[in-house]
């Protein structure tokens, strides 16, 4: 499979080395054009770069690796008809204020959705810390195998991300729509935790819509 990663930064290059290390073909892609990516090429071998635009065409899947708050600067076209893997958290630091998320009234990956409105958006990624990416992943059936969260609308398109989990080392819970995305956001019990299944879906589960972890604790 072919996946495009707009941005390179610890996410999109941990993806982009499981990707390569699995059989897979990744593009990677930032907002300063491919000519500042070279020694990030040459760090992953087997790996492409190109433009935004590029990355986007080139990929049966999509991944959005980026600061927040410029989602909306990716044309939505350039997305329409694919698999966006949304590993996108909000940091208001950052970021800057989004008010309806202040207020717990959507999600990131709902936003996101209303943006892409033409792409099936899969909430995925975004719930690990780069490190634990390239180390934490095993072989399909290994006891107390690490596993990820994802939510989306499209059920299609999360059985397609569940076998690319696998395939990079990683179990998969199933958080529900994305509007349900918020139970692994930022600041709650699963958030970049290393956890089984069966730990995932009790840290889901103890997740409270307006409370937030202390903020870092997540980081071991």
């Amino acid at each position: 499979m072919r996946i495009g990663i707009i941005g390179a930064g610890f996410i999109g290059r941990a993806v982009a080395q499981l990707l390569i290390a699995a059989g897979h073909e990744a593009m990677l892609s930032n907002s300063r054009g491919p000519k500042t990516l070279t020694s990030v090429a040459s760090g992953i071998p087997g790996s492409q770069v190109g433009t935004v635009e590029q990355a986007a065409a080139f990929g049966d899947m999509v991944l959005l690796a980026i600061p927040f708050e410029y989602y909306p600067h990716v044309p939505a076209q350039w997305l329409a008809g694919k698999i966006v893997l949304d590993a996108n958290n909000y940091y208001p630091d950052r970021d800057g204020q989004v008010p309806v998320l202040d207020r717990f009234e959507t999600t990131t990956s709902r936003l996101i959705a209303e943006h892409f409105k033409d792409a099936r958006v899969v909430k995925v990624f975004n719930a690990i810390l780069a490190n634990d990416l390239l180390t934490d992943g095993r072989p399909s059936h290994t006891p107390e195998r690490r596993a990820l969260p994802i939510a989306a609308d499209d059920a299609e398109a999360k059985v397609a991300v569940t076998q690319l989990l696998d395939d990079v080392g990683f179990d998969t819970v199933d958080t529900g729509g994305l509007d349900d995305s918020w139970r692994f956001e930022r600041a709650k019990p699963a958030y970049c935790v290393p956890l089984d299944k069966d730990g995932l879906r009790t840290a889901l589960a103890a997740a409270e819509r307006e409370v937030e972890l202390p903020m870092g604790s997540w980081r071991r």
